[in-house]
């Protein structure tokens, strides 16, 4: 166990006024970080952790890069906010959207945070859906945000609230846990058939909102043909796609959107998470025709108090041309291969390690009681947590599942020595 004496004042003392409701990580780490310089993190004792987790999948360049530091440092010495007017960085910043997102997506709009652009999205479908499609589709175990429009979507009630709202939802693609009891490939891919028949093939649907790959629900990674079969339906039949890539966009799956991996040319995009190197900010990528709809483009439609912020542009546009200049597409991928062999090799060793599953720099370690009935084990996910944060590992920890998403400049070999870290302590945790 790692010194904690400071920390644990400090906790005490903020909880006498913090509401509760943390994350679970804030919840079962308790540590107070205080410094983050590349993979590493600090915490107010001087422990040093590799951050597996990239603040909250939001640091693709790592803490503190400091060209990103170093734009923002002379941005907030010239100007901070003057509502969604022009700044000299916004069209720079535009050009280099342009130059790393698929031909089509051509038009942007500027927000500050993941559900604050899905739900601009949304008033863009709502906006141009013709008469009688007044329905929207989305995913079982989707993750879209906490705001009211996001939460409808998935049908995320709140104490004795119901807001289903007006969407409807297909099956998504989690082979280790098939809702339909199947297997591949005998299954044929009923999952993307039911999606087809209840959601693209009805004339009431306007749009399918989706993860490319879902990240909150453990990243499940679609199989192949998958959104092929979706994608092709709804546009067979006039249903638009808007991917949600918050938190995949901006390179983290080793392309720039998960959707051009997964066979996916979507109409809008959401994109948020990694785009400014963890600082807030937000884009909408969207068809011409769509965003400039006179119906989507009324007054005030893609403004908001921080929208097109200079701090935003500043620092999304210095990572952005970090990942460009520096190849680091490239960098996840040949990362995410040796990533995938190593974590591969862990669920060979260990039993309650009941599926390894991810693209790139993101992967999802989903723990079991046991491989044979499949029983999702949330503490033995706490355990491996805790134990790997004593350790000097720093991972997300959502329920059942460990996902990992290591910066995109971290070296060859901190990345092996976080999964020996890990390995470390999924060996406590087990024999605990």
């Amino acid at each position: 166990m790692r010194q904690q004496h400071r920390q644990l004042a400090q906790l005490e003392r903020e909880g006498a006024h913090l509401a509760p409701g943390a994350s679970e990580e804030a919840a079962v780490g308790r540590r107070v970080f205080t410094e983050g310089r590349g993979p590493v993190l600090t915490d107010l004792d001087g422990n040093q952790y590799l951050d597996f987790a990239s603040g909250t999948l939001t640091q693709s360049l790592g803490h503190g890069h400091p060209e990103v530091v170093r734009a923002l440092t002379e941005q907030a010495a010239r100007l901070w906010n003057v509502h969604d007017a022009a700044t000299p960085d916004r069209a720079a910043l535009l050009d280099t959207l342009a130059r790393l997102l698929p031909e089509h997506l051509d038009t942007y709009a500027l927000f500050s945070t993941g559900a604050e652009v899905v739900e601009a999205a949304l008033r863009v479908v709502q906006a141009t859906a013709p008469p009688g499609r007044n329905r929207i589709g989305a995913l079982r175990h989707g993750f879209h945000g906490k705001t009211m429009g996001a939460r409808m979507l998935v049908h995320w009630d709140i104490g004795h609230q119901s807001f289903a709202g007006n969407s409807v939802l297909g099956y998504a693609p989690y082979c280790y846990r098939c809702p339909l009891g199947l297997t591949r490939p005998t299954c044929e891919l009923r999952c993307a058939a039911l999606v087809r028949r209840h959601i693209a093939d009805k004339p009431s649907t306007a749009a399918l909102v989706f993860e490319p790959v879902l990240g909150a629900a453990g990243v499940i990674v679609p199989p192949p043909g998958y959104w092929e079969q979706v994608a092709d339906a709804c546009r067979e039949n006039g249903v638009l796609l808007v991917a949600d890539e918050v938190l995949t966009g901006g390179g983290r799956t080793g392309a720039f959107l998960a959707s051009e991996l997964v066979g996916v040319e979507p109409d809008l995009a959401a994109l948020s998470k990694g785009m400014a190197n963890g600082f807030p900010f937000a884009v909408l990528a969207g068809r011409h025709e769509l965003l400039h709809d006179p119906a989507a483009a009324t007054p005030g439609a893609y403004a908001s108090t921080y929208a097109s912020n200079p701090l935003g542009i500043a620092a999304a546009r210095a990572t952005l041309e970090v990942i460009e200049r520096d190849q680091l597409l490239e960098q996840v991928r040949k990362l995410g291969e040796l990533l995938d062999g190593r974590l591969r090799g862990l669920s060979d060793r260990f039993e309650n390690l009941g599926d390894v599953r991810g693209l790139g720099l993101l992967w999802g370690l989903e723990f079991v009681t046991d491989r044979a009935r499949r029983t999702p084990s949330p503490e033995l996910a706490r355990a491996v947590y805790a134990a790997a944060l004593d350790l000097g590992l720093r991972v997300a920890l959502g329920g059942h599942v460990l996902r990992l998403a290591p910066p995109f400049t971290i070296d060859e070999a901190l990345l092996d020595e976080g999964v020996r870290l890990l390995e470390r302590a999924i060996e406590r945790a087990v024999t605990a």
